[in-house]
């Protein structure tokens, strides 16, 4: 399979092992996004688990029949949640192998092998047949593209008519000075974040229904604060399982996303859109979204 050059990064990235070794035992384990904190010193697991149980909140009631994408999906923490919740079926397609590895082995001990699929790839190119899902499903994942566009009419082909379109990313505001994420963006080796903005225009060209957006961009100084947090507190553990390089390149990169998230220059939060459907009762149907 061939992968653009910022495909390849992450993957590269990710597939390192001080990189893994960082996420699963410091960032989260199970769910490597940003979390929702009810106070400061919250565990990142704890608050991490919340923004998956916020997001299954604000969508139409998954059952056995429901089939749910999972893109971006990491070590598959979300798809097991969602698996074991709800009994649906959960397709998980990320890039990494050392992450989907480590998925499958978790899944099969979880007992949900049989609810979960992992399968190898991007999502600027996803895998299956136009209107598969009635859910699609991302965390935290679409800032690693350099053709957001390409992601969302992605997303848009394989979902089916009525179906919905669930996902958080770290974004800079409509108003960010170019220059203002420049350590952020080298850090990520991309030139740009999405916005509110330009989401919402792509999912307009796409014809899409913006059902819900739950701007929640004071969380995401907190939760890297809070991974900062970790790192000190556990430094010489940490050090031991990744390399002191990685770590002090990882504290840098977290001091400059604290910093322009507190000036206000990222956002982040969850947005729910939804793909029309002319002919039937939309998935959502008159059920309120949240």
């Amino acid at each position: 399979m061939t992968y653009s050059r910022p495909e390849t990064t992450t993957r590269d990235y990710y597939n390192d092992q001080s990189a893994d070794r960082f996420y699963y035992s410091v960032w989260g384990g199970e769910d490597i996004h940003i979390g929702i904190y009810r106070y400061p010193s919250e565990s990142i697991f704890a608050a991490s688990r919340r923004t998956v149980e916020t997001m299954c909140a604000f969508l139409p009631r998954l059952n056995a029949s429901t089939r749910v994408l999972d893109i971006g999906a990491g070590y598959g923490g979300s798809a097991r949640y969602l698996a074991m919740q709800f009994q649906c079926e959960v397709t998980c397609l990320n890039l990494s192998d050392v992450q989907n590895q480590k998925n499958r082995q978790q899944t099969e001990e979880a007992g949900l092998d049989s609810l979960i699929e992992v399968v190898d790839g991007s999502f600027e190119n996803i895998p299956f047949s136009p209107n598969s899902f009635e859910v699609v499903w991302s965390q935290d994942a679409i800032l690693h593209s350099d053709d957001r566009k390409k992601v969302l009419e992605e997303v848009h082909r394989v979902l089916k008519p009525g179906g919905v379109f669930i996902f958080t990313d770290p974004m800079q505001s409509d108003e960010c000075p170019k220059e203002a994420l420049a350590p952020v963006l080298a850090r990520i080796h991309l030139e740009s974040l999405g916005s509110p903005g330009v989401y919402r225009k792509i999912a307009a060209q796409l014809g899409w229904i913006e059902l819900k957006f739950e701007d929640l961009s004071s969380q995401l100084p907190i939760h890297y604060r809070r991974v900062l947090e970790e790192i000190t507190g556990r430094e010489t553990e940490i050090v031991r399982q990744c390399t002191p390089e990685y770590i002090e390149r990882m504290k840098t990169g977290l001091g400059h996303w604290i910093k322009n998230g507190e000036k206000g220059y990222l956002k982040w939060g969850i947005f729910l859109f939804q793909k029309p459907d002319v002919f039937h009762d939309s998935f959502v149907g008159s059920r309120p979204v949240q």
